[in-house]
Formats: structure tokens, C-alpha cells, sequence
């Protein structure tokens, strides 16, 4: 699969901040990448290095498996990192138009992105009318007019209403499912579990994960279980080589796994020791819980 964008020891210092260590990670081609963590992680600066409007320290990045120099790659790129800069008393279409004639795009392809991101009946009213959701939605518009391989976004949905949040996440989907790939900040885990297929999280410059969502979020996953006699039940799971955790909330003892197990192969060995389940359901992590998890860890670490 073709290697989009690849980033190796990235580094970035702003005095004696350090915003950006040994970060790597690399997209591929046709997939949705979210680069998750709360804000000052180094989200927004990663970004801004592989645009090429901060420098960086040490380390380094190239586009397309570095076949191609960053200031033609960056022609592939379509990307939104600021709030949407249109000229406030020209139309949608006039805008988009003058954004074909400074980047030598045919005027063809202004109707076609009005139309993917649903402002065709918007066209011809002026910026300065447009409600936040719209001028986001413009914004993309712009940033696809070049038919770009990968679309950059940060932080898409920041301060629109639940209904801009929405729009903006549809579109998103649509584009991706169009064949372009898409790079997102956030710190909006729903935003990333909703939308993207990988997520690289992020934490004081440092990549805590970087795999797929699914993986993430499923981990091991954690049983919910009770019996008649739960203080019986938790000491006899304490036995089990596969059960990390233990912990007991509203009547159900909650088991961690720190390797695969299945409902059944539970079932048999607390049968096997006398112990008779009523209720045995299997979850699966959100993402929200592996996220508190890694944060968690990467703090005792570094204390």
C-alpha cells in the first residue's frame, strides 16, 4: 500500500518547551487518520512541521515514500489548520473562484465541491451570512478543489453546535469514502471513534499509541460477571493465568484480561471450581477507557 506521509524522530522546541518528541508514525493511502489528545499535546505543531509553516528541531518527514520535494507534494495536499478566511462580502462561488484563479484550478470544479458539501443552494449568498458549520464546510470545499490525495484537518468541529458537528462528520465520511485520505487533529475522542479508521494518540509531544481504532478499543476487553456468591466467585478468578484485574461495581465483578479468553472457556473453569454463573456478559474497552488507561500509565511512568 502507498506510504502517504511518513514522519521519523520528529522534534520540536519552542525555547525550554519541548512540543514534539521522537514522534513517528506514518499514513498510508485511502485510510482516516486521527491524531488524538487534549490540547498543548503537539497536535496542531505536527501538523504545522509536515506543512511546511514551522520548523522543526531535529528529525524528519517525507511525502509519497519521498519520491516527490515537499513543495510539490504539498500540491497534493489539501489542508484546513486555521478558521475559514473568505472574503466577507463575495459569495461562496466567488470565493471558491478566486481561490481556482490563485491556485490555477478550472472554475469546473466549484459547483462540484459546493455540492459535496451541501452548500449548493448557498452558493450565491454572501460569506459574511454564512452561520460557523457553513464557512467550515466552505473551507473544505476550498481545500478539495484541487482533487488533493490527502485532506488535513484540525480540530474540524471546534465550537460548532451539535447539527455543524454532525454535518461536518458526514462529510468527512463521504470524502473518505470517495478515496481520499484524511488526517484529523482532535481532542474529541467520540469525534475520533466516530470517524477515523487509525489513531496516533498524542500526549506532551510523546505518540502514546498509534494502530488502529478497533485495536485500541478492543484490547483484551473485560467481562461483566456475578453469582450468588461474588466474594466466592472473585477469589477463584484470582486463580486464573488470564485475568489481570479484578474489581466489583453494583453487584457485578468486572475481570480485566491481560490475555484472550473466551465466555465459554470462563464459563467451564468457574463450573469446574464449584462457582455457578447468573449473568456473564463479554464488553469491549471504549475508547475513552484506553485513552484514560495510556494517560494513566504514560503519568506513573513519569513519576
Amino acid at each position: 500500500m502507498e506510504t502517504i506521509l511518513t514522519i521519523e524522530n520528529l522534534n520540536k522546541r519552542y525555547g525550554r518547551i519541548q512540543a514534539l518528541k521522537n514522534v513517528s508514525f506514518s499514513i498510508q493511502k485511502g485510510r482516516v487518520y486521527g491524531i488524538l489528545g487534549p490540547n498543548g499535546s503537539g497536535k496542531s505543531t505536527t501538523l504545522g512541521i509536515v506543512l511546511n509553516v514551522v520548523n522543526k528541531s531535529s528529525g524528519s518527514y517525507r511525502w509519497f515514500d519521498g519520491n516527490v520535494e515537499t513543495h510539490e507534494a504539498l500540491k497534493k495536499v489539501g489542508a484546513i489548520i486555521e478558521r475559514p478566511n473568505f472574503y466577507p462580502y463575495m459569495t461562496a462561488e466567488q470565493n471558491l473562484k478566486l481561490v481556482c484563479k490563485i491556485k490555477n484550478i478550472n472554475y469546473s470544479k466549484v459547483n462540484e465541491k459546493l455540492e459535496l458539501v451541501g452548500l449548493s443552494e448557498r452558493k450565491d449568498s454572501k460569506f459574511s451570512t454564512f452561520s460557523l458549520g457553513m464557512k467550515q464546510r466552505l473551507a473544505i470545499a476550498s481545500a478539495l478543489l484541487n482533487d488533493p490525495e490527502i485532506l488535513i484537518l484540525d480540530e474540524p468541529t471546534n465550537g460548532l453546535d451539535p447539527q455543524g458537528i454532525h454535518q461536518i462528520r458526514d462529510i468527512i465520511k463521504k470524502i473518505a469514502s470517495q478515496g481520499t485520505t484524511i488526517l484529523l487533529a482532535s481532542h474529541l475522542l467520540d469525534e475520533v471513534e466516530k470517524v477515523c479508521s487509525e489513531v496516533i494518540v498524542l500526549r506532551k509531544g510523546e505518540v502514546l499509541y498509534s494502530g488502529s481504532v478497533d485495536g485500541m478499543s478492543s484490547n483484551e476487553g473485560f467481562f461483566e460477571i456475578s453469582s450468588d456468591d461474588n466474594t466466592a466467585l472473585k477469589t477463584v478468578l484470582s486463580e486464573h493465568t488470564a485475568v489481570a484485574q479484578i474489581k466489583e461495581e453494583e453487584g457485578k465483578v468486572l475481570v480485566y484480561l491481560k490475555s484472550d479468553l473466551s465466555a465459554s472457556e470462563l464459563n467451564q473453569f468457574l463450573f469446574s471450581k464449584n462457582v455457578i454463573l447468573n449473568h456473564l456478559v463479554k464488553r469491549k474497552n471504549s475508547l475513552e477507557a484506553q485513552f484514560l488507561e495510556l494517560t494513566k500509565n504514560a503519568i506513573i511512568q513519569k513519576n
